[in-house]
């Protein structure tokens, strides 16, 4: 299964989420073409309510354990409950550019 799909399925049945967006952000770095290695999450749920923001990253990693265990190496979290989600005006946080690995010296 890809990566991608391995997320949006363990979030969706664990969380049911009102928005989900998940970003394979792999191709902004300097990894081989189809790695699957960074991944952006935005996550949009009732089940964040009441929730300080690192036990909601916490749920999030615990879902995504085993792709961390494997291809995954960066996963940026945006977490968000309905009405933070809806004073954000309904926007995922733009990914800044890789700065990592030959990137650094260019």
């Amino acid at each position: 299964m890809e990566v991608k799909a391995f997320l949006e399925s363990a979030i969706q049945s664990a969380l049911a989420p009102s928005y989900l967006d998940v970003v394979d952000e792999s191709y902004m770095h300097n990894v081989p073409d189809g790695a699957q290695s960074h991944f952006k999450v935005t996550v949009v749920s009732d089940a964040f309510e009441g929730k300080r923001l690192l036990a909601r990253h916490r749920e999030i990693n615990a879902l995504a354990a085993d792709a961390l265990a494997g291809p995954v190496h960066a996963l940026a979290l945006h977490t968000y409950t309905p009405n933070e989600w809806e004073d954000k005006g309904g926007q995922a946080i733009a990914s800044p550019q890789c700065l990592g690995g030959s990137k650094l010296d260019n």
